[in-house]
Order: C-alpha cells, then sequence, then structure tokens
C-alpha cells in the first residue's frame, strides 16, 4: 500500500518538477526525459541482473511497444507542454477522465458489454467534456489528448503483456534516436537550454531519467501484491494532488462553469468506482457460492 501510495503521489507532484526546468522548452524536456529514462531503467536492470525477458521479445511485441512508445510521447509531452504553460488543472482533468476513456475502450476494441452504472459514469463524463467545451471556448484538448494517449497506452500494454520496466527500456530505445536527433539540433542552432543556464539546471534536466523510474519501481512493487481495486482506487491520488498544485500553488483560474464540469466528472468517477466494489462484491459471493457447492456434489457423485 505505502508503494502503491508513493508512486501516484510521486506523479501527483510532477507538476511541481517540470517548472524547475525551464527554460528549456517542453520538446526539449520531452527528448532528455526520454534519453535520461533509458539510462535509469537500464542501469535499473541491470541492478536485478534481469536481462532473460529479451528472449521472449517477438516482432510483434516489438511493433506494439514502438506503438507505445509513440502514444507516451504524445502523453509526456502534452503533459510538460501543459504544466509549464499554466493548465495543470486543465492536465489533471485528463487523468480524471481516463478511466471513463479506459472503459469506452473496452467496449470499442474486447466488445465489453457494459453495466447500467457504467453507462451512467460515461454519460456524465460525456456532459463534463460538453460543460468544459463551453467554459473554455474550446474543446478541453489537453486533458483529451492526456486521457486518450495514456488510456492507448495502457491498451498497448495491455496487449503486449509486459513487466512495466522491461517495456520501458525497449520503449525509450525505441525514442532514443529521434530524441538525441532534436536534442543535437537544438544545441547546433544555439537553442538548447541544457548546459547553457548553470549545472543545477543541468542536473535537474539529467534526473528527469531518475524521476520517471522512481515511481515506476514503486508502482511496480504495489501492482504484484495489491488487488486491482485497491490500485484502481489508488490511481486518484496524481490528478488530485495535480488539481490542487494548479488551484492553490499555481493559482489557476476555476470560475464556477469550470467547477460545474469538474463535479459532474468526479461524479462519474464515484458512479464508476461504487459500480466496480459492488460488481467485485458479488462476484466474490457467487465464487465463494460455487466453492461451498463443490464438496456438496462431490458427496453426492460418491
Amino acid at each position: 500500500m505505502a508503494l502503491g501510495a508513493g508512486a501516484y503521489v510521486l506523479w501527483g507532484l510532477f507538476p511541481l518538477y517540470w517548472p524547475l526546468l525551464k527554460p528549456a522548452g517542453a520538446m526539449e524536456i520531452l527528448a532528455h526525459r526520454i534519453m535520461w529514462s533509458l539510462l535509469a531503467v537500464l542501469v535499473m536492470l541491470a541492478v536485478r541482473k534481469n536481462w532473460g525477458w529479451l528472449r521472449g521479445l517477438t516482432v510483434r511485441k516489438v511493433g506494439l511497444l514502438a506503438l507505445a512508445a509513440v502514444a507516451i510521447t504524445a502523453n509526456w509531452g502534452t503533459y510538460i507542454y501543459a504544466v509549464n504553460s499554466g493548465h495543470t488543472i486543465e492536465a489533471a482533468l485528463g487523468y480524471f477522465i481516463n478511466p471513463l476513456i479506459s472503459v469506452v475502450f473496452g467496449v470499442a476494441v474486447f466488445r465489453e458489454r457494459l453495466r447500467v452504472w457504467q453507462w451512467i459514469a460515461v454519460g456524465l463524463g460525456a456532459a463534463a467534456v460538453v460543460v468544459l467545451t463551453a467554459d473554455y471556448g474550446r474543446l478541453p484538448w489537453i486533458a483529451l489528448v492526456l486521457a486518450s494517449s495514456f488510456g492507448t497506452y495502457g491498451l498497448l500494454k495491455k496487449l503486449t503483456d509486459m513487466p512495466s520496466a522491461e517495456s520501458l527500456a525497449v520503449e525509450t530505445a525505441v525514442l532514443f534516436v529521434p530524441a538525441l536527433v532534436f536534442a543535437a539540433a537544438l544545441a547546433g542552432r544555439g537553442d538548447a537550454a541544457f548546459g547553457h543556464h548553470g549545472a543545477g539546471q543541468a542536473v535537474l534536466m539529467a534526473a528527469a531519467g531518475v524521476v520517471t523510474a522512481i515511481p515506476l519501481m514503486m508502482f511496480n512493487g504495489a501492482a504484484t501484491r495489491l488487488p486491482m481495486s485497491t490500485i484502481g482506487m489508488l490511481q486518484y491520488l496524481a490528478p488530485l494532488l495535480q488539481f490542487l498544485i494548479g488551484l492553490l500553488v499555481q493559482h489557476e483560474a476555476m470560475p464556477a462553469s469550470r467547477w460545474a464540469g469538474f463535479l459532474l466528472v468526479w461524479l462519474a468517477l464515484v458512479t464508476l468506482t461504487w459500480d466496480g466494489l459492488r460488481a467485485g462484491r458479488r462476484a466474490r459471493s457467487m465464487d465463494r457460492g460455487r466453492a461451498e457447492r463443490r464438496p456438496e456434489a462431490a458427496h453426492e457423485v460418491v
């Protein structure tokens, strides 16, 4: 539980970290995050002496992970841009609605049948987007890109069925050369911030890899020990902290119409969570009932 809560708290505190890397732009920060993340995850795998997974890589898995790399690049880049341009609350909205996007993906990709309360939650989420579109005067594109890209990333990771650290190593390896070329081009034009704004800023840029790897390691430790229902509850810690940072630390505007949109989203999440817990209890009750009937059936056969 401590590992899981720690991972989501660290992810929730990211809006305090990325502004420290200014005057670097979002794309330069993204490029360095990719490069240093590859180094950090390789060190982590080397410490664990875990290289056997390389033999299990197939062309299909590498292809899926390459697509996942594109999705997470869009997610990371949009998030860094949002935080460093004063849209932290809209970024938090993206991670609040991500569970609703996952439900929609379940229907569209895996042909899952939604229960009535799940449909109600999705409807509330759609209504929230309409309200927030009216509030912003535009689609809340940052939130929608973050939610859809992370939902796509989760879907592709589900299809590859690989541990997070190992899959992140492949994803960042796929992205490493483009990131390096971009960073080198910036440096060649004299537009790079890295190395030109003091040692502290350079160290913080390089630390982006460790900042990415540490919560990932903590999450892996929690995911192997906790029920998925508990992980599902913990995931709201990150966007909640992001929202509070945007509101209380960065002092972003929250007019009444925006509060209305967020309240609809939160109502949708309460509905979705309540329905999931209720369905889980019902499934466990049915499993216990079947288990209790098995000895009686065996006795009758004897």
